[in-house]
């Protein structure tokens, strides 16, 4: 069942949308970063929303504790020691990035560690491996329950 869906979803984003397959190698640590950036958005707002209907700034409010960098870092730091070798130069590759502009209201170290673990959330996507991406979301999600 679950590679029905995989497939499924392969196939829709392929062949319906007509997307070409992927050299994850083709794309920037930046432009993996940016796409990791909406992927693992969808997947904390999928979760949030998840834990029942509440009014939308709730929603937002829960989503957006999560997804800033200052999590997302924590979230880093978290799964570090389960990387392997390749993904770890991938965060390597995201975290020393020169980016545009300044963070916001985040220091440079978690903007820089964050920025790393958004191009490893969109090269893990790139290369259709989910369960993989999302064990690592799950991971880091639970360093950030140790801190509350």
């Amino acid at each position: 069942m679950e590679k029905s869906i995989e497939w499924e979803f392969d196939f829709f984003m392929q062949d319906l949308l007509q997307m070409r397959k992927a050299d994850v190698r083709e794309y920037s640590p930046l432009a993996l970063a940016y796409l990791g950036d909406a992927v693992f958005d969808l997947v904390i707002k999928s979760l949030v929303l998840r834990q029942g209907n509440k009014p939308v700034q709730k929603l937002h409010k829960e989503t957006s504790r999560i997804v800033q960098a200052s999590a997302q870092s924590k979230m880093m730091r978290g799964i570090q020691e389960q990387l392997t070798e390749e993904e770890r130069q991938v965060y390597k590759r995201g975290r020393n990035s020169k980016t545009v502009s300044p963070a916001k209201n985040q220091s440079v170290t978690d903007y820089r560690r964050a920025t790393g673990f958004e191009a490893l959330i969109g090269y893990l996507y790139l290369r259709r491996e989910y369960r993989r991406m999302l064990e690592l979301i799950k991971t880091g999600l639970g360093s950030l329950d140790e801190d509350v």
